[in-house]
């Protein structure tokens, strides 16, 4: 299940409220105690015009479950506005269908689909690249994701780790075809199977990771080998904590080179405001900012944010809060308390003010 699409209701609401700036709602506060109690299980950090205003274990390293696809989508990016492909061209939704497992990405890549459907944006069963990228932030599609990960190169994206100098982030791997480390056909005690992974190291795990890519990718037989019932929630506990990691830091110092607009291309900054700025597609979010760029992600026991934002007056902030060890009353809590979180950090002063400061 994914966090990324942003309820603009909420946002639109709170933007007009007069009293705002006088009142700190309830699902505000109830997140800021959440992050100050449990900082074993936070990695936050906010900044606000190049200062720090808030932090918690920001160097903490925590899964990223789908906000690391913003590294895809800066890959993306860089690589349309060099001419490497024509954001523009098509691909055969069978193409994208090859990455797909059912049940497994809480109807991400179908409801996708159908918003294509809805807006005529398929033709001759083809979407363009662009819409591809826009699929995997809006509504967070595995499939769209590692898909691009493939058009891409692997290790082109791996290599923003570096350039971007994201200290704590861990590797990349495609996170589809991850799912096929903890299929049990043989019906062994999971114990053993989960004992066997997390003894590999990072290296064999995204080495085995690869080769299923391959076979999902080449080999049409494979991916109807997948069996949904072997991911009971001990087999998804394990994937979750495996999963690619990075600090809030890390986050927060990716997102203010997005939102600086002085590191890449121009043109790529432009392709990147169409993939991830999609709250400025609302006109009263157009009258509050300049920019606004987000992307989120949740496990069974993971939410993760980062966010950035440039208003009118030029005031620049970002923001990424990243949670692990979430019980399924927790993960329910902390997803209704994250927009009104979100929305204080951005436009009221009072509330940042109320910020952890120590990391």
């Amino acid at each position: 299940m994914s966090v990324s699409r942003v309820c603009l209701a909420i946002f639109l609401f709170w933007a007009n409220a007069t009293l705002f700036a006088q009142s700190i709602p309830p699902q505000a506060d109830s997140m800021l105690r959440f992050i100050q109690q449990n900082p074993k299980r936070v990695s936050f950090l906010v900044s606000r015009n190049d200062t720090i205003v808030g932090r918690t274990q920001e160097n903490k390293a925590l899964p990223l479950a789908s906000t690391l696809k913003i590294l895809v989508a800066v890959e993306f990016a860089k690589q349309a506005a060099g001419g490497i492909f024509d954001e523009n061209q098509r691909v055969a939704l069978t193409d994208l269908d090859t990455y797909y497992l059912p049940n497994t990405d809480g109807d991400a890549h179908p409801e996708w689909i159908k918003e294509m459907k809805r807006k005529k944006m398929i033709q001759q069963d083809s979407v363009s690249l662009l819409e591809v990228a826009r699929g995997m932030i809006m509504f967070s599609s595995n499939a769209n994701t590692e898909y691009l990960m493939d058009l891409l190169g692997l290790d082109n994206i791996k290599n923003n780790i570096q350039l971007f100098g994201l200290k704590s982030h861990t590797a990349l791997y495609p996170i589809v075809s991850s799912l096929f480390m903890y299929q049990n056909p043989k019906n062994m005690k999971e114990e053993k199977v989960i004992k066997a992974i997390r003894a590999m190291t990072e290296e064999q795990y995204c080495k085995f990771i690869l080769a299923m890519h391959n076979q999902l990718k080449y080999d049409i037989s494979f991916k109807a080998r997948f069996r949904p019932q072997d991911l009971s929630v001990t087999m998804q506990r394990c994937w979750s904590d495996l999963l690619p990691r990075a600090s809030a830091a890390d986050y927060v110092q990716l997102v203010k080179i997005l939102n600086n607009r002085r590191y890449l291309e121009s043109d790529a900054y432009a392709i990147l405001a169409d993939i991830l700025e999609f709250p400025m597609e609302s006109p009263a979010m157009q009258r509050m900012f300049t920019h606004l760029g987000m992307k989120g992600g949740s496990t069974m026991f993971v939410l993760t944010k980062a966010m950035y934002s440039t208003d009118k007056k030029g005031n620049r902030t970002e923001y990424a809060l990243f949670i692990n060890d979430l019980s399924p009353t927790e993960q329910q809590q902390v997803e209704g308390w994250l927009d009104m979180f979100e929305l204080q950090l951005l436009i009221n002063p009072t509330f940042r003010s109320k910020l952890p400061t120590k990391g």
